[in-house]
């Protein structure tokens, strides 16, 4: 099935989803575990029926899912019609979504030389080289967070190498930004914006603040 596209996947309207990194990202508040427990048994008749599964988490007072097709690496209209569904069942059951608190950490390293630092890493996190796809180490087993290896040019001065990708629900960002500048940071880089920005803590430590757009 063909990868849809970030403007597709907004265009589907999918009000209760965000799409962060990858993949499709939902919270719903169930209130308590028994109500969890009765919403995430209709959700999985709803993907044995689709023969499509989501990533699910169930707390006490809220249920976290995931949705991405593994098989092609992306989303694709099985992940925009299970949400759908799962949206409905949300709303047949009583159960509000919380499309603001979904988010997102990846990890990025500068690297000049992928061939040499991306088998360690993938080695050393999941005790594998074959966890290394493509510029990404992945977890196969959903323990860490995604490592990103971001190209760049051999330097020899010290310089920050390791720095944190918040992926946030695109109609926050901005908030979250003016946030974080109020609490002492400062927008070091903004030219990528929307797709990502570039804060600063008091001490030069940097972060990116990414949504999914103009990708």
């Amino acid at each position: 099935m063909d990868s849809l596209t970030t403007e597709q996947i907004l265009d589907a309207h999918l009000d209760d989803w965000r799409k962060l990194a990858q993949a499709l990202h939902a919270r719903y508040l169930t209130g308590d575990f028994a109500a969890g427990l009765r919403f995430v048994t209709a959700v999985g008749a709803a993907a044995e029926g689709a023969n499509h599964h989501p990533d699910v988490t169930l707390t006490y007072p809220h249920v976290d899912l995931k949705l991405i097709s593994h098989d092609a690496g992306a989303l694709t209209q099985r992940d925009v019609d299970l949400a759908r569904r799962i949206s409905e069942i949300a709303r047949e059951q009583g159960v509000a979504a919380d499309p603001h608190a979904v988010a997102e950490i990846e990890l990025a390293l500068d690297t000049a030389d992928l061939a040499a630092v991306g088998p360690f890493w993938a080695a050393l996190l999941t005790g594998s080289t074959d966890a290394l796809h493509g510029s990404d180490v992945v977890d196969p087993k959903g323990r860490l967070p995604l490592l990103w290896f971001q190209d760049t040019d051999h330097h020899r001065t010290p310089r920050q190498r390791f720095h944190v990708d918040l992926w946030l629900p695109h109609d926050i960002a901005e908030s979250r930004i003016a946030a974080a500048v109020a609490a002492g940071g400062t927008v070091v880089d903004n030219d990528n914006a929307p797709s990502f920005v570039v804060l600063a803590d008091p001490e030069g430590n940097r972060s990116c603040v990414c949504t999914c757009l103009d990708r």
